[in-house]
Parts: structure tokens; sequence; C-alpha cells
């Protein structure tokens, strides 16, 4: 199985997981670290409780 390397247009990042759809177009694919903050931002989340949420999901040796 062949995985596609695809670059973020929000961050810059390269990733290879299936990407998420910007909430901003609906049409854009960005990086799922960025789809989930564009989630929480909608949902009302300030930036640092946001900031703590993906550090907790994305960042390695993150504990819960």
């Amino acid at each position: 199985m062949q995985t596609d390397t695809r670059k973020c247009p929000i961050c810059g990042r390269e990733y290879t997981e299936p990407p998420a759809l910007s909430r901003v177009d609906n049409t854009t694919e960005i990086c799922p670290r960025c789809g989930t903050a564009e989630a929480l931002q909608a949902a009302g989340m300030d930036e640092s409780k946001q900031a703590e949420i993906l550090a907790a999901i994305y960042e390695k040796g993150a504990t819960t």
C-alpha cells in the first residue's frame, strides 16, 4: 500500500494521514491537526485550550 505525502496549505507540515476538509471553504484538504484546530475554534474554544487539546492529541510523548 502506497502512502501519499501531502503538504498542508495552512501550516505547511507534511502529512500522510487522510486529510481533513477545511471548514473555511469546504473544498480545501488540510492536515488532521489543522482540521481539529478548525473544529475546536468553531466550537468556541479559546486559543490556550485549543493548544492544550492539540498537544494532548498530536504531540509525541503527551499524556492525558
